[in-house]
């Protein structure tokens, strides 16, 4: 499959090891060595977690953090991940700090888009109030230059293109889309015909990565550690990326392995695996 696609690193690639579940995400690795290994191997963009932008904003200052990406070439910046941002229980609170600190982060780097997901605690909310909250979400990530990406998570309130169309077409605001992580897609059991079927402009970001095609653990846990580069496991890429591509989407794409081999890895050997890869989907 031919395409000019432009490819980054989201944030677990290259965090070392550290999880998404963990109490504290922050990479143990240093930016400026996860920021080379990344421009060396040919990414044009970089993640970044809520936890470990908060940890290097307070220890080395935007201004460092916008150096050590602009001088690796590496323009394209995401932040990950905004929960409980439509609750109305005690999570709430937290959530809304959060918010506050991503949106922040965003105005001072630059940031591309900031992903959010759904609730996994097994509650339910009517749409119209999750429309209500995910317009003004955007409305706020608008006023700093950024986009919202709603990422589907099968075990979530968000799970499934059916959902989260209706969602981002009823909220109606232009920086308001789907991100598609092939992981979800293949694991929630959606088809790429139903990929292929959305209308333009709805996705806004889209995930690669590989695995079997029967989970050999929970789905959390199997999430977390069973994931494999591009091409090395049994997922149908090739004609993911055809649906995506029958879309119009032109954006993007993001390379996510999480795994405790990968993350035993150093970082450039991470980086260079991942991206070459990845790229190969594109030749």
């Amino acid at each position: 499959m031919k395409n000019s696609a432009e490819i980054i690193c989201t944030y677990f690639t290259l965090a070392g090891n550290v999880g998404p579940f963990d109490s504290n995400s922050v990479s143990p690795v240093a930016l400026v060595e996860r920021a080379e290994a990344a421009a060396k191997a040919g990414y044009g963009g970089f993640g970044f977690g809520a936890d470990d932008i908060k940890h290097l904003s307070a220890t080395l200052g935007f201004s460092e953090i916008n150096a050590i990406l602009d001088g690796n070439g590496l323009h394209h910046r995401e932040l990950e991940v905004l929960l409980d941002w439509f609750v109305t229980d005690e999570r709430r609170a937290k959530s809304d700090q959060q918010r506050e600190d991503l949106l922040h982060a965003a105005a001072e780097i630059g940031v591309r888009h900031i992903k959010v997901a759904g609730d996994v605690t097994g509650k339910t909310y009517p749409l119209d109030a999750i429309v209500e909250e995910f317009a003004k979400l955007c409305d706020q990530a608008a006023s700093v230059g950024t986009a919202i990406t709603i990422e589907l998570f099968p075990t979530s309130n968000l799970a499934d293109l059916q959902t989260g169309r209706a969602l981002v077409e009823k909220a109606g605001r232009r920086n308001g889309g789907l991100l598609l992580d092939i992981w979800h897609m293949v694991r929630g059991n959606i088809q790429m015909s139903a990929i292929a079927q959305l209308p333009s402009g709805i996705i806004n970001h889209i995930e690669l990565d590989d695995g079997k095609l029967i989970a050999e653990a929970g789905y959390l846990e199997d999430t977390v550690n069973s994931r494999l580069a591009p091409g090395e496991g049994e997922f149908p890429l090739s004609e993911f990326l055809r649906a995506v591509k029958a879309t119009g989407y032109d954006g993007l794409y993001g390379v996510e392995i999480l795994s405790n081999e990968f993350r035993a890895m150093t970082s450039i050997d991470a980086a260079k695996y991942s991206y070459d890869a990845a790229r190969q989907l594109f030749l």
